[in-house]
């Protein structure tokens, strides 16, 4: 048995030492030409993002809905959150741009690592940042329908009325709390698939350039 195993080992050492070894010349310019199709994918995908929740925002954004917020005294904090949450996604969208433009005209595979590494890194930001955003927003959605909107000060006055105030607030607490940590997990999921597959892809890149180097 293992004499078979020696000379299944010896054979395919000889076919390994066959097969045809590619340069620095020629991997080089594939690793490049990969990892610049891949930022390239990142940039378009954050600006159909963009549009996309542009949109939806500009959908639920008519007359009735501007009442709601005013009504429960959030709507200059919205819309000032708006205002930052678009340019920061903006910032990022062009690091995208900056960065696919470094990798297409980058003429060494130090520059190509080292900017790969600098996509990774604004990709990682940019996930982080919409869960920030998300979490700020649903902190002050949840203040001013508790205590502005009908439906919130009669829970409110219920809790109060029967002398309960601190267990209810406890359970508010908890509840938001649980209920944005599962949103927040789904929003990271959905991150992860989608930003997951080319990043993976982007290190592989960069692990074959780390062994050119070598």
């Amino acid at each position: 048995m293992l004499d078979e195993l020696e000379l299944l080992k010896k054979d395919w050492q000889k076919r390994e030492a066959n097969l045809p070894k590619l340069s620095y010349e020629q991997i080089y310019p594939m690793t490049k030409k990969k990892s610049s199709s891949i930022v390239k994918w990142i940039f378009y995908i954050s600006i159909i993002e963009f549009v996309f929740w542009a949109g939806i925002n500009i959908i639920f954004s008519g007359p009735d809905t501007m009442q709601e917020l005013k009504d429960m005294h959030i709507y200059k904090v919205v819309m000032a959150l708006n205002v930052i949450n678009y340019a920061i996604i903006l910032y990022f969208i062009y690091k995208f741009y900056t960065n696919y433009r470094k990798i297409s005209f980058t003429d060494s595979s130090k520059n190509l690592m080292r900017t790969i590494l600098k996509v990774k890194r604004t990709v990682t930001q940019y996930v982080w940042f919409n869960l920030i955003i998300f979490t700020i927003s649903a902190i002050i959605y949840a203040y001013g329908v508790l205590l502005y909107t009908p439906e919130g000060q009669e829970l409110v006055n219920a809790a109060a009325q029967d002398g309960d105030s601190t267990e209810f607030w406890a359970l508010i607490i908890i509840v938001s709390i649980a209920i944005t940590t599962a949103v927040l997990v789904v929003i990271w999921l959905f991150y992860k698939l989608l930003y997951g597959i080319l990043l993976k892809k982007l290190r592989k890149n960069y692990n074959e350039l780390k062994r050119l180097e070598v």
